[in-house]
C-alpha cells in the first residue's frame, strides 16, 4: 500500500521537531517529503534511522568546517537515531573529484592509516563516542573485487558520469580526467548500500555523490536515502571556504588561547553565520541575541560568547574563561601567563645581540630583514615598550619579546 504524500501525513510534533532540527543551517535536504515520512515511520515503529557521513582520511587533523557536518549529525544523534561515522580508507586510495580541476593524486595506505588513527578522537570531540557506529568502507569494498567493481560499474552510465560539473567542465577544457576517478561516486554510492543509510550528509560540493547513493541504493532494491548538504564554512578571511591551504582555519586541536582569538577575528557579519552552523545555541537565543545587538549591543559581546562556547567544547569552560582573560591581557599590552622561555647565547665575546637578529633567534621572526619590517611597522615590544630603533641591542638578562598580538616569548640572553 502506498504512503500518502507527506502534506497528507499525520505528522506529530515530535516529527516537526526532528524536521526543524534536521533543516536548521542546512543547504538542502532532498527529497524534504521523503524524510518526513522516514521520520514518521521511524516514530510508529521505534526503529532509529540511520544517518551516514564518510570523510576522507586525507589529512590528520580536523578543522571546524569539517565540523559543520559533524554538528548536525550530532544534532541527529541526540534525537536518537544511528550516526555512522566513516572513514574513507578505500576512496582516499582513489581521491575525491569533487571541485577539482585536476586529478588528485591517491593518498598511499600508510597516510591513509596515519590519517585515520587520529580522525576518530577529534570527532568524538563532538559526536557521543557511544552511540557512533564507526565505519571503515574497506570492510566491503576490499570484498568486492576486480568483478565485483565491474558489475558495479555497469549500473551508471557515462553519460549520465559527464553530467557532474567538475568533470564537464575539465572535459570541455581539454583537461585530463583519468578513468578511476568515475570509480570515487560509485564507491560512495556503495557505501550508502552497505550501510543501508537512511540520510547522508555532506558538504555542497558533495551533492553528485550523494544523490549516487540513492541511484544504487534503488538498483539494489533498497529504500534510497535522503541527502542533506551543509554550507561550505568561510574561514578567517570571510571570503574562501576554511582551508588549511589558505591558512585562515582554525584546527579544532589548536591551544584554546589560539582558538578563541581566532574566533573574535571573524568579521561580526561572519559571527551570525558561525552562530547558525557552528552554535548549539537554540535558534531563538541567537535571534535574541542578534536582536540585542541590532539595538545597540556591543557585537564583540555576542562573539566572545560563540569563541567561549567553540573553545569550552574543544577543550573545557575553564580553558575558555583563562583564553578570554587571556585575550584580554594581551589587548592591554600585558603578558599571558604561559610564554616560551628561551634562552640564548650573546655574541662573540659576550656581546649584545640586535633585535631583528634576537627576533630571528628566537622563533619569532623567519628571518632578521622580517623583524626588521616587523619593527618598521611598530609591531614589536621588549618588556612592553615598542621598538623603533632597528639598530637597538640587547645585552645580558632576561626580556620578554612580543610580535604583534599574539606571539611572545621570554628570553635569556647569557
Amino acid at each position: 500500500m502506498n504512503q500518502p504524500p507527506s502534506s497528507l501525513l499525520v505528522v506529530s510534533d515530535r516529527v516537526r521537531e526532528a524536521l526543524a532540527v534536521t533543516l536548521r543551517g542546512v543547504d538542502e535536504l532532498l527529497p524534504q517529503d521523503e524524510w518526513v515520512k522516514k521520520l514518521a515511520k521511524s516514530e510508529a515503529t521505534g526503529t532509529p534511522l540511520r544517518i551516514k557521513l564518510g570523510l576522507d582520511p586525507t589529512a590528520p587533523d580536523i578543522h571546524i568546517g569539517h565540523t559543520v557536518v559533524l554538528n548536525k549529525m550530532r544534532q541527529l544523534q541526540d534525537l536518537g537515531h544511528t550516526v555512522i561515522f566513516l572513514i574513507g580508507d578505500f576512496t582516499s586510495m582513489i581521491g575525491d573529484p569533487s571541485g577539482r580541476n585536476s586529478t588528485r593524486p591517491p593518498l598511499t595506505a600508510e597516510q591513509i592509516k596515519v590519517n585515520a588513527e587520529t580522525y576518530r578522537a577529534q570527532a568524538d570531540k563532538i559526536l557521543d563516542p557511544t552511540k557512533t557506529e564507526l565505519r571503515y568502507n574497506s570492510e566491503w569494498s576490499d570484498p568486492l573485487g576486480a568483478r565485483g567493481m565491474i558489475q558495479l560499474a555497469s549500473r551508471y552510465t557515462v553519460a549520465r558520469m559527464m553530467e557532474r560539473n567538475d568533470f564537464h567542465d575539465r572535459f570541455k577544457a581539454g583537461t585530463p580526467i583519468a578513468v578511476h576517478e568515475f570509480l570515487y561516486p560509485l564507491m560512495q554510492g556503495y557505501d550508502s548500500v552497505a550501510l543501508k543509510s537512511d540520510l547522508e550528509l555532506g558538504g555542497t560540493d558533495q551533492k553528485f555523490n550523494l544523490l549516487m547513493g540513492r541511484t544504487l541504493q534503488a538498483e539494489y532494491g533498497q529504500e534510497p536515502q535522503c541527502i542533506l548538504t551543509m554550507p561550505l564554512l568561510e574561514g578567517l578571511d570571510g571570503v574562501e571556504k576554511m582551508s588549511k591551504s589558505k591558512n585562515n582555519y582554525i584546527g579544532i586541536s589548536e591551544d584554546a588561547n589560539t582558538m578563541f582569538a581566532k574566533v573574535l577575528s571573524i568579521s561580526d557579519v561572519l559571527m551570525w553565520k558561525w552562530y547558525t552552523l557552528l552554535s548549539f545555541k537554540p535558534e531563538a537565543e541567537i535571534a535574541a541575541l542578534k536582536a540585542e545587538v541590532a539595538g545597540g549591543r556591543n557585537p564583540k559581546d555576542a562573539k566572545v560568547a560563540l569563541a567561549k562556547e567553540i573553545t569550552a567544547r574543544f577543550h573545557n569552560a575553564a580553558a575558555a574563561d583563562a583564553a578570554e582573560q587571556d585575550f584580554i591581557n594581551r589587548s592591554k599590552g600585558g603578558v599571558p601567563d604561559q610564554i616560551d622561555e628561551i634562552t640564548l647565547p650573546l655574541g662573540e665575546g659576550g656581546a649584545a645581540l640586535g633585535i631583528a637578529a634576537l627576533l630571528k633567534s628566537a622563533g619569532l621572526a623567519a628571518s632578521s630583514g622580517e623583524g626588521n619590517r616587523l619593527i618598521d611597522g611598530g609591531g614589536v615590544r621588549v618588556d612592553s615598550n615598542v621598538v623603533s630603533d632597528k639598530g637597538l641591542k640587547l645585552g645580558a638578562g632576561t626580556y620578554v619579546l612580543q610580535v604583534g598580538k599574539r606571539k611572545f616569548a621570554r628570553v635569556t640572553l647569557a
